[in-house]
């Protein structure tokens, strides 16, 4: 039995794809709006964030992070987890798996979260809309800056990024060089990216996407902050690793496997929804299971 509502997914994909929604756009804030509307339906307080930050040719730009807390769900006195996803896409795509997928997930656990809530769960939960990912992790950066700043008892961070190409021909996936042999050259498994420092974390989150059958789930736990495998580190999940937290990567592999990755012809009819709906039923598991203090 699926909680995760595929029509849902796939109404936030349709939605959100109608155009592209790169770094400081009107379409960007028109889905920014989208996002907090579709939240605060699901009960949850979202904090507009703005902040600045430079990209790799120096230059300042400007964005917003959303960040959704439930009062059903977040108390100061519990350790905090972080669930996000980036919400722009590059200027020459409308992102469907880049990184659309992943915020339909998003609102979906937004929605669904709150009806399990118990009083037993061990920690807060905040949801996280990142910003300017695609400028080079810049809202994670901020985000990973201000809970270092405010220091925070973050116990982990997860972020959602790209969750809906699946395609089961053999040898559609690629692997990089120091990874071949080790993992399957099939590409319909999730994987589930950590660091040294993300043990417990990997293990609860593979977990809980374990829960949904016929769902094939891979784990990579990379030495130090991923420096000798770059392609693990090109997401929101790398500032937290950088920053000393415990923080995962879920994804499809990018690139690896998908070639439409920032491409205009990253659209939603390229998205497998049954893939994608198994992923997020995953990562609902994953989160209650975490939530409990499943780690």
């Amino acid at each position: 039995m699926m909680d995760i509502d595929t029509s849902r997914l796939r109404k936030h994909c349709d939605l959100l794809c109608r155009t592209t929604r790169p770094a400081e756009s009107s379409e960007l804030e028109d889905a920014r709006q989208y996002v907090i509307g579709e939240l605060e339906a699901s009960g949850w307080a979202v904090e507009r964030h703005p902040f600045q930050g430079q990209d790799s040719m120096l230059t300042t730009l400007s964005g917003q992070n959303l960040i959704a807390r439930h009062p059903g769900l977040s108390s100061p006195d519990k350790p905090q987890f972080c669930i996000g996803a980036h919400l722009d896409t590059r200027p020459e795509t409308p992102g469907a798996d880049d990184n659309t997928s992943a915020v339909a997930t998003l609102l979906e656990l937004g929605r669904l979260l709150p009806l399990f809530q118990e009083s037993d769960w061990q920690w807060s939960v905040e949801l996280v809309a990142f910003d300017l990912e695609e400028n080079g992790m810049l809202g994670g950066a901020e985000h990973a800056r201000m809970h270092r700043a405010q220091q925070t008892d973050l116990r982990g961070m997860v972020s959602l990024e790209m969750l809906g190409y699946c395609d089961p021909t053999p040898g559609s996936q690629t692997l990089p060089r120091e990874l071949v042999g080790l993992y399957p050259d099939t590409g319909d498994f999730i994987a589930v990216v950590g660091n040294q420092n993300s043990t417990a974390l990997i293990e609860a989150f593979q977990k809980g996407l374990q829960k949904v059958t016929d769902l094939p789930v891979e784990a990579l736990q990379v030495p130090e902050n991923g420096e000798m495998l770059q392609a693990t580190r090109l997401s929101d999940h790398s500032p937290f690793w950088d920053a000393g937290f415990s923080a995962l990567m879920i994804t499809d592999t990018s690139f690896l496997r998908n070639p439409h990755y920032h491409q205009p012809t990253d659209t939603v009819d390229t998205l497998d929804f049954e893939f994608l709906t198994k992923v997020a039923q995953g990562s609902l598991e994953a989160a209650k299971l975490i939530l409990h203090g499943g780690y």
